[in-house]
């Protein structure tokens, strides 16, 4: 009989007992993998709508929230004929509740600028200018509001008309109703503010001229930041938080199944201490029963962790058709969080079993001759 067999085995000899220790583990890493998914998710789903607007620099201030501060609109002519900008959009974005969808996004934009050019008509049409009071729908807030082409729909206080169902070639384009820069402004009372510019910069500029032109861009716009498209999000101290507070919220998690495993390694060596002295009596080394009880702690991680990445996934999936976050994010299922997530179960189990394989250590082998 090989190590490995005897490890199983004496796993297996306690079905319930290891089950409910899986249990445990698994619902530590499932939260971990669903939280930090998501919340990774926010960041890449809003990264790639800018990028399919074919936006390369973002000028906001996102520093105490998810949506940014507003700022006067003039602040885009102090920029406009800066070298290496090949274009720009002011825009004001807003979450808020619409007719059935508890959240939703209305992104405002300045008309005839790039930011509508990526936007593929499914039906209908697009607005006739920037005056006419009318949203084109991205093809997730069409089925989300339950809306189609020549459907009112409230924003406010102000009732506007779909006038088309758009493609954006991404997740946060296609769950958000978009319209034109003055519509939106009159509704909210918020003329002459803006609460974003998109800078598209000329192609071929380096990595080193994108971030050298934020710098000049931030010195014209004191009330707000510019950043390349790649960092805006992560920088946003909302979203800070709501990172820590995934990891905050999956770590106390994993504690749960820290203590889970412990007890049960613990109660393994408890109810084992003759069986592991006679093979100590036998001719083990202390240290072959160390290894007896780590490999057994560390397979409860590792299965543990399998379990509990397959329940994260189920539950992203499901998270990410809820009507709150449906439209908003696409949720990270990256392989490298799946393989972290079970490195964390494996390493939750080989320091959980440390205690308990000290505690077998330290058997005398006379205790096989004890009835």
């Amino acid at each position: 009989m090989t190590f490995f067999i005897v490890v199983l085995r004496s796993l297996w000899r306690r079905p319930v007992r290891t089950g409910l220790t899986l249990v445990g583990i698994s619902i530590g890493i499932g939260a971990v993998v669903a939280l930090v998914g998501m919340s990774r998710g926010f960041e890449t789903s809003w990264t790639t709508g800018l990028k399919s607007r074919g936006t390369d620099i973002v000028v906001n201030n996102m520093s105490s929230g998810l949506t940014p501060k507003a700022f006067p609109a003039e602040a885009r002519d102090r920029i406009v004929h800066l070298p290496g900008i090949a274009g720009t959009c002011a825009l004001e974005v807003e979450f808020m509740s619409l007719e059935s969808a508890e959240m939703a996004i209305v992104s405002a934009r300045e008309w005839g600028t790039f930011s509508w050019n990526n936007l593929k008509v499914v039906s209908g049409r697009m607005p006739r200018d920037a005056e006419e009071k009318a949203v084109v729908l991205g093809t997730a807030a069409a089925e989300m509001l339950k809306k189609k082409v020549g459907d009112p729909i409230q924003i406010e206080a102000e009732e506007l008309s779909v006038v088309g169902i758009v493609d954006g070639g991404a997740v946060v384009e296609n769950g958000a109703v978009i319209l034109s820069l003055p519509v939106l402004q009159k509704i909210m009372g918020s003329e002459g503010k803006i609460n974003g510019i998109d800078v598209r910069v000329t192609p071929g500029m380096s990595e080193a001229g994108v971030r050298e032109l934020c710098d000049r861009i931030s010195a014209l716009i004191p009330e707000a930041k510019a950043r390349p498209v790649s960092e805006n999000i992560r920088n946003s101290q909302g979203f800070k938080i709501i990172n820590a507070m995934s990891w905050a919220t999956s770590l106390l998690a994993v504690l749960v199944g820290v203590l889970g495993v412990m007890n049960t390694m613990l109660m393994t060596v408890f109810e084992r201490k003759q069986e592991l002295a006679i093979l100590l009596a036998l001719g083990w080394r202390k240290s072959r029963v160390v290894r007896l009880i780590l490999w057994e702690s560390a397979l409860l991680g590792l299965f543990g962790g399998i379990l509990g990445s397959l329940l994260g996934v189920v539950g992203m999936r499901a998270l990410e058709h809820t009507p709150t976050i449906r439209g908003l994010l696409k949720p990270d299922l990256s392989v490298d969080l799946v393989l972290g997530s079970i490195s964390i179960a494996i390493v939750v189990g080989l320091l959980s079993g440390l205690y308990p394989a000290w505690r077998s250590s330290r058997l005398s082998p006379s205790l096989a001759l004890q009835g």
